[in-house]
Order: C-alpha cells, then sequence, then structure tokens
C-alpha cells in the first residue's frame, strides 16, 4: 500500500505559478510510476502529466505542455508539479496518482491522493 498526499494548492493569479508536492508514504516511491490529473467542478478527471519510475521519461497532456513540469526524487519519496503561466482553466483539484507504469489513463492508477484545490484568478 501507498499512501499519497498532495500540498501546495492554493489561489493564483492568472500568469503565475505554483508548485504542487506529492508525498509518498508506506513503500519506496521508486517502484512506482507518478501521475498528477486534475477534475475542474462538473467536469470528468483529466491526465495532466505523468513521470516514469526512473523520471527517465515524462508526458504531458498537450494543455500543459510547456506550461508544467512534473519531478521527481525519489530519495524524499515526492513527486513535484511546476505550473508556470497558469490560467483560468486550470482551475481544478489536482491528485496524484501511483501505478506501475506511466500511463495517461486514470483507471491504470492504484493509489491516490485527496487532492489539492488550485484556483486560477483571470
Amino acid at each position: 500500500q501507498v499512501q499519497l498526499v498532495e500540498s501546495g494548492g492554493g489561489l493564483v493569479q492568472a500568469g503565475g505559478s505554483l508548485r504542487l508536492s506529492c508525498a509518498a508514504s508506506g513503500r519506496p516511491l521508486s517502484s512506482y510510476a507518478m501521475a498528477w490529473f486534475r477534475q475542474a467542478s462538473g467536469k470528468e478527471r483529466e491526465f495532466v502529466g505523468a513521470v516514469t519510475r526512473s523520471a527517465g521519461n515524462t508526458y504531458y497532456a498537450d494543455s500543459v505542455k510547456a506550461r508544467f513540469t512534473i519531478s521527481r526524487d525519489n530519495a524524499k519519496n515526492t513527486v513535484f508539479l511546476q505550473m508556470n503561466s497558469l490560467k483560468a482553466e486550470d482551475t481544478a483539484v489536482y491528485y496524484c496518482a501511483a501505478s506501475i507504469h506511466a500511463t495517461t489513463v486514470a483507471t491504470s492508477y492504484d493509489y491516490w491522493g485527496r487532492g489539492t484545490q488550485v484556483t486560477v484568478s483571470s
């Protein structure tokens, strides 16, 4: 079992930046590919980005490519999502998730955090 806890969300103006963190406990984070998903009010959960176990590869949704960066520090059992040039449409609850393989499909992920709210004011 892996427990995931997100932090770093908040209210930011459009054009600003936030860095989300996802701290893992229970098992070494290095055993898992990690991803960030988000869910806006009234919408389905959507893929944001993923990183492989070794951090050798990263994947992003087109909507965040070149603005968001996912990284991981396996020694600290933490995954990060650096979000720059934020837009109002980035407003959502952001979730981190763990799986054996990095995919864009939410149902492929076995462990989830409870989420952190990001609100971007325009």
